[in-house]
């Protein structure tokens, strides 16, 4: 069985200033356990949640923006008890790793050093590790650096976008997803440049065909016009099962995929 748990489903910078949504990231427990993009209280939600970040394999990092990353280095230090075991995986973009244009590293060389294996991906790179492939994707976003990751469990396929404007080469990285996650900032009729908004996850669920869709990251205005109105309304226009994440909520994959 694949767990996943939504430690955080708050997005852009208003939603991470105020916390009107945690920013924890996504925690997947499979043959290994894998932490996609740690923002600010990841920490914290995986203590309200009973996850132990000591058991953390794999740490997953999109792109350096702070809603993605800033715990990351304190869940390196988890990983690697207290930097006394030299452990962990740190799979992330160029501008996370080694920085990138405007972006200086994100993540100290004193914590890279602590991890068994960093690696910078860009898109079409695979990763594999004891029965697990992580797949590197494209995004369309203002860090150009910024990858999507499609993760390979025992279960079948978990697809993340990661922050991305709209583009059909999002479609066909991502066909074969049993679930696929996208970070939805701004509603119907709301597009800003490199964020998806209700209707473009709309375009990209019909062409993907998942099993079940899941929007999450959003934005203040997001908000406002209700996440779960925007997720029937995706439901309605593809046929797919669409549900908006909250905060600590949980998905299995098997053979059905419940969520509670």
């Amino acid at each position: 069985m694949t767990h996943i748990t939504f430690l955080g489903t708050g997005g852009g910078r208003f939603t991470t200033i105020y916390q009107m949504r945690a920013t924890g990231g996504i925690y997947i427990e499979d043959v290994l356990r894998i932490h996609i993009d740690p923002g600010p209280g990841a920490l914290v939600q995986m203590h309200r949640f009973g996850l132990n970040p000591t058991k953390t394999d794999v740490i997953c990092i999109s792109h350096a923006h702070t809603d993605h990353y800033t715990d990351a280095e304190v869940l390196i230090e988890g990983i690697t008890n207290g930097g006394t075991k030299r452990k962990g995986i740190l799979l992330a973009s160029k501008s996370v790793v080694e920085g990138y244009d405007i972006y200086d590293p994100v993540i100290s060389n004193y914590h890279r050093g602590l991890l068994e294996k960093v690696i910078a991906m860009a898109p079409g790179d695979e990763f594999k590790y004891r029965k697990l492939r992580i797949r590197a994707t494209a995004s369309f976003h203002n860090d150009p650096t910024t990858v999507g990751f499609k993760i390979y469990t025992s279960n079948g396929i978990i697809s993340y976008l990661a922050d991305t404007d709209f583009d059909g080469k999002l479609i066909t990285q991502h066909r074969g997803a049993r679930i696929l996650i996208l970070p939805v900032t701004r509603p119907l009729g709301a597009k800003i440049p490199y964020h998806l908004s209700t209707d473009d996850a709309a375009r990209i669920v019909k062409g993907i065909k998942p099993e079940v869709a899941i929007i999450t990251h959003f934005g203040l205005k997001m908000l406002d016009n209700s996440p779960d109105f925007q997720a029937d309304w995706i439901w309605k226009e593809t046929g797919i099962r669409t549900i908006a994440a909250d905060d600590g909520m949980r998905v299995e994959m098997k053979k059905e995929i419940e969520i509670t």
